[in-house]
């Protein structure tokens, strides 16, 4: 059966950029292959950014060489590109999908990339073009689209702008992320149906993060205004280095569970799933942030070696 529903799995990138403890590169590369054999067929697999600015991404172009080249022809495997630099060393090993990042709030684009959000826009432009001429797929990510850690409330209008911009630049989709976790369903809704009125909305992927607990109850509002696709992160990995206080990702397996309930299908396999967490999380030596992961694991034998 075609899955009705799409998870993005977005630990191996989002998920582990704000660790602290190290993850050797080896063990990166075997968690993104357990998260496909899991059933997952998009996976973020690095960020083609700085090393001083996110240690924890620096061996990304060795974790993206390390996987097998039958899994990389395969699977979509987007890298986060900030810039020309990110994305000539991303060709560089073969990346074929990359992923472009802005924001919407002037503050937290000049903490993070150090640049308006105009001149993130004109820094895409020829990315984007390079990336077209070379049949590079390109992923759009828009955060701080709920809210903002420094300027609080943000603006529809400049939403929709800025997804516009990148929707012209050849983007097939768009990630639209509450980066702290300050969406609530009544908003959830509000923006998700006036996206739809201007943009595709097979195009429009939601990235909910848990701060306030309040994640799950987003997905099912952005499912009931008819999105299909979700941004997710194994065990609720997860967190912004540039937005303090912000929580993990929603956990894939609870996202999962959801539409397991539902009778929606997603291709994911749960049992397998647990052991793709299980594995990073013993690297991490701390438990998974899921509670649908830690409902469901008595129920199998887990190995996390």
């Amino acid at each position: 059966m075609k899955p009705n529903i799409r998870i993005v799995e977005v630990g191996a990138r989002d998920g582990l950029q704000n660790e602290r403890r190290w993850v050797e590169t080896a063990d990166k590369i075997k968690f993104i292959q357990l998260l496909i054999e899991a059933g997952l067929t998009t996976v973020e697999a690095g960020s083609f950014v700085r090393a001083d600015k996110i240690p924890q991404m620096k061996d990304t172009p060795q974790v993206y060489e390390g996987l097998p080249d039958g899994l990389k022809k395969k699977y979509s495997l987007p890298c986060l590109v900030p810039n020309m630099k990110g994305f000539e060393s991303a060709m560089k090993v073969g990346v074929r999908e990359i992923a472009l990042f802005t924001s919407i709030s002037e503050s937290f684009n000049a903490k993070n990339i150090g640049a308006s959000i105009e001149e993130s826009l004109e820094r895409f432009r020829p990315v984007a073009l390079a990336a077209l001429a070379q049949e590079v797929k390109i992923r759009g990510y828009i955060s701080t689209a709920f809210g903002c850690p420094y300027e609080g409330a943000t603006s529809l209008e400049t939403l929709k702008k800025v997804a516009n911009r990148l929707f012209d630049y050849g983007v097939y989709e768009i990630s639209f992320g509450d980066t702290i976790g300050v969406a609530y369903p009544d908003q959830v809704r509000t923006i998700v149906q006036e996206l739809k009125h201007h943009f595709d909305i097979h195009q429009l992927t939601m990235h909910f993060h848990d701060t306030y607990g309040l994640a799950m109850a987003n997905v099912c509002a952005a499912y009931e205004e008819g999105v299909r696709s979700f941004d997710a992160s194994a065990g609720g990995l997860g967190g912004c280095p540039f937005a303090k206080g912000a929580t993990g990702n929603v956990a894939t397996e609870d996202v999962l569970h959801l539409f397991l309930k539902m009778g929606l299908t997603t291709g994911i396999d749960m049992q397998k799933l647990l052991v793709a967490s299980e594995f990073i999380f013993s690297k991490l030596n701390r438990p998974s942030q899921s509670k649908a992961h830690q409902a469901y694991r008595n129920k199998y034998s887990l190995c996390s070696d």
